[in-house]
């Protein structure tokens, strides 16, 4: 070992350990020669192993962006446990308290050496984020290669975490012990009748991933469905699924922009795609759900939100961690608040009929998969690479948290297209809980 690494070791074990005396962690550091910080850590305990070019490379950009190259590279690994027990463990010491804690002398003087380190480890290559759509117009809405992105990785890399229908938006929990497959097919159910589907119903589902709703609303509802999808990949094993149940006289998907779809529906659902709609492209969208609705038709809105602000100006202010997800998992992606959603519903001629918050069970979600995922660790890596099983691992796990801690939230609301009179909605809610 030569002398500057001798001194980049040092360094390293000096600093981590102040970090882990002044921050009171629960967990350990592992360096790259296999030592342990603190010394008497135990060998398979929670840990963090740093390589010999993370720290330098954290020294050099600081950021949620770095911290997440390191990671998807294995740069930066957690050992011992998962991401939620590392979360679990999370400093209790904060903002001021923190800065009070450090020793400036002490980082400084080692903050030399670990400038002078290896700027990137040889064997790793990071895989950032889609690019494609840098700089280019999203006036009109969500892009195709947006998309593609996140939902075409591949069809049995989903496979391997989601439930056997393949839906990939928030389940439905009527008890926080049900099953995957359960809680799913029950979401399923309660959008069927929350938009009182009934016989000869025309439906139209925008962004139907792998076609599990208008399969579930053409079986047990009677209704005749259409869904719409821009993932190629999806559409495929959408319509193997749609011919395995033989309703092809009753459901049918097309790879198509809901803005070119002609028609009248009855009943409209958005499942988890108006997040890929845009903050500037609301009017669009809605005009679009409100042109293809009949009049009194209903339309259930499905969507992630975060907390609203004081005016937009400080509303459309993106965290570091926001972009991240924007960047290597959802490009194109922004969500709104439920404020706005409610404004944009009533402003484009739908009346509000019920809103229901699901935080929590898209918490539950979230976590179901991630686990899901760990347990399918190889298969996974098989079919996608290490850096993409680590950045969905990663994000499935961040995004449970999210919706855990309260920071991210998701909301079901029916509307119908206003006319004057009645709505010719029940008196009550019971046709919703009637088991």
């Amino acid at each position: 070992m030569g002398h500057s690494q001798v001194r980049l070791l040092s360094a390293a074990r000096t600093v981590l350990a102040h970090l882990h005396e002044a921050l009171e962690l629960q967990f350990g550091f592992e360096l790259w020669d296999g030592s342990l910080i603190p010394e008497n850590a135990p060998a398979d305990g929670l840990r963090i192993a740093i390589s010999e070019a993370a720290l330098t490379r954290l020294l050099r950009r600081p950021g949620i962006k770095t911290v997440i190259d390191l990671y998807s590279t294995a740069d930066i690994d957690p050992r011992g446990g998962t991401i939620f027990e590392f979360a679990e463990k999370r400093p209790k010491v904060k903002g001021r308290e923190v800065r009070k804690r450090l020793s400036k002398r002490l980082l400084l003087k080692n903050a030399l050496p670990l400038l002078r380190g290896v700027r990137s480890n040889p064997e790793s290559r990071q895989e950032d984020g889609n690019d494609a759509g840098k700089g280019a117009d999203r006036s009109s809405g969500s892009r195709k290669d947006d998309i593609a992105f996140h939902y075409d990785v591949s069809n049995d890399f989903y496979r391997l975490f989601l439930d056997p229908k393949m839906v990939y938006t928030c389940a439905y929990f009527t008890d926080w012990d049900n099953d995957l497959a359960t809680a799913q097919t029950d979401k399923l159910d309660m959008i069927c009748r929350k938009l009182r589907l009934k016989p000869g119903d025309r439906m139209l589902d925008i962004g139907c991933g792998w076609g599990a709703l208008i399969c579930h609303a053409a079986e047990h509802y009677g209704v005749t469905a259409v869904g719409v999808t821009l993932a190629e990949e999806q559409l495929k094993l959408a319509r193997e699924n749609i011919a395995a149940r033989n309703l092809e006289d009753k459901v049918s998907v097309e790879l198509i922009d809901y803005r070119h779809m002609d028609g009248k529906f009855d009943k409209i659902s958005s499942i988890g795609m108006f997040e890929a709609v845009g903050l500037d492209n609301y009017d669009n969208y809605f005009q679009s759900v409100h042109r293809l609705l009949k009049p009194r038709g209903l339309y259930l809105h499905h969507a992630i939100t975060r907390r609203g602000k004081k005016d937009l100006k400080a509303f459309r202010r993106k965290k570091p961690e926001y972009q991240a997800l924007v960047r290597y998992i959802f490009p194109g992606g922004e969500v709104d608040h439920i404020g706005w959603t409610l404004t944009n519903l009533e402003a484009h001629g739908f009346e509000v009929h019920d809103v229901e918050a699901w935080r929590e069970h898209y918490a539950r979600t979230t976590r179901l998969w991630a686990e899901n995922l760990m347990q399918v660790k190889d298969a996974a890596i098989a079919e996608v690479g290490s850096q993409k099983y680590r950045l969905w691992l990663a994000y499935l796990c961040g995004v449970s948290l999210g919706f855990h801690r309260g920071t991210i939230g998701i909301f079901q609301t029916v509307t119908s297209k206003r006319t004057k009179g009645p709505s010719g909605m029940p008196p009550t809610r019971k046709h919703l809980y009637r088991r």
